[in-house]
């Protein structure tokens, strides 16, 4: 991992973090105990999809550049249907307060884009490798004699 992608990751990562500290204390407050766990669950659910997400596109930035936007997005969709299932599926669970885990879902994922969008504008990351132009002209020339 480039120290780049591992400064966006840290300045992604830590404020979801934050906020999830502060969801799981508000949902203890009003919903108890099993609205903590929910509360838990989502903010974990958030920092392993988004993090995954975002090791995909650190690999996919390197490997098919070419690709890197519309892989973005359709990951993007994939993680937002990916929470949605989850959701759905704990709509009725009672080892945790769903509610509280889907507002917790909720603020977190959108805590997370917002925080990634700032790091990225934020980080100076050329577009262009400014030593390329020398390196290719010393390869295209034709001999000197």
């Amino acid at each position: 991992m480039q120290s780049n992608d591992a400064r966006i990751l840290l300045h992604t990562a830590a404020p979801t973090a934050a906020v999830g500290a502060l969801a799981v204390a508000a949902s203890a407050v009003f919903a108890g105990g099993k609205g903590a766990i929910g509360a838990v669950f989502g903010v974990v659910l958030v920092l392993l999809l988004m993090g995954m997400g975002l090791g995909v596109l650190q690999w996919v930035a390197k490997s098919l550049p070419l690709l890197f936007q519309g892989i973005g997005l359709v990951l993007y969709v994939v993680q937002l249907l990916l929470m949605v299932v989850f959701v759905a599926v704990f709509k009725n669970a009672t080892f945790f307060n769903p509610r509280a885990f889907a507002i917790t879902l909720v603020v977190a994922t959108v805590v997370w884009i917002g925080a990634q969008a700032r790091a990225h504008m934020k980080a100076k990351i050329f577009y262009v490798d400014p030593a390329a132009p020398e390196a290719q002209k010393s390869e295209t020339a034709g001999s000197t004699t």
